[in-house]
């Protein structure tokens, strides 16, 4: 069955241009142009990835945003914030938020089809042969479920938090340079992407520190991140 998208922008014409562009690259697409319904169709359909536009008529995409990802049955749902703020402020909100990945107007409708590609590429499900339990300190991580654990507590984490968890638990105390984060996550590259990594690290960061996590993400300067065990 084909993935589905929800496209959400109160401009008609970019969520049918959007839709379009997604359906003809495979995908099965739903729209919406308010919050609400954004919100209604997320809950009753559970789209893959939703394409949000930050500039809606009933509610800001930031709030919606936060919303969703105080939601247990939607916090995992990934999200592509599309929007004409092109302040670095706004863009690092967003992704302090959760967001996965970041595209300002005006755009190119193939590079936002390219864009939820890789974002579901690294938060896909498991594969033919079942991954391995991956463990350091009082984490552990499930790939195949996409559940993570620290001292027996589940970890709500964004995909791309997720996936950047997975990477550093596949190899705990390299340091990863921010380029070879990027490439194992999201696998392509844009201005500013580096910052990008650096907002999801933060957060990864904070909810392992929240908890008794037996780790903790250590920046290493002038290559990039590493994982440390302290237990």
């Amino acid at each position: 069955m084909p993935q589905c998208i929800l496209v959400v922008d109160d401009d008609r014409q970019i969520t049918r241009l959007v839709s379009a562009y997604l359906e003809h690259a495979g995908f099965r697409t739903l729209t919406a142009h308010d919050g609400a319904t954004a919100l209604r169709l997320a809950r009753s359909e559970r789209p893959d990835l939703m394409v949000l536009d930050l500039m809606l008529p009933d509610v800001d995409g930031v709030d919606l945003t936060r919303t969703i990802r105080a939601d247990p049955h939607l916090a995992s749902m990934p999200v592509i914030m599309l929007t004409a703020r092109v302040e670095d402020a706004d863009r690092i909100v967003g992704l302090e938020l959760g967001a996965d990945d970041y595209i300002t107007k005006p755009f190119n409708p193939r590079e936002v089809v390219a864009r939820v590609r890789a974002v579901l590429r690294r938060t896909g499900g498991g594969t033919l042969q079942p991954a391995p339990i991956l463990e350091a300190g009082r984490v552990r991580l499930d790939p195949d479920r996409h559940e993570a654990w620290a001292a027996d507590q589940p970890l709500n984490l964004t995909p791309t938090e997720f996936h950047l968890l997975r990477i550093f638990l596949s190899l705990p105390g390299h340091a990863f340079t921010r380029r070879e984060l990027i490439e194992e996550g999201p696998g392509y590259e844009y201005e500013g992407m580096e910052r990008t990594i650096d907002s999801h690290i933060k957060n990864l960061r904070r909810k392992l520190e929240s908890v008794d996590a037996g780790v903790k993400i250590e920046t290493v300067y002038g290559v990039g991140y590493r994982l440390k065990v302290i237990v």
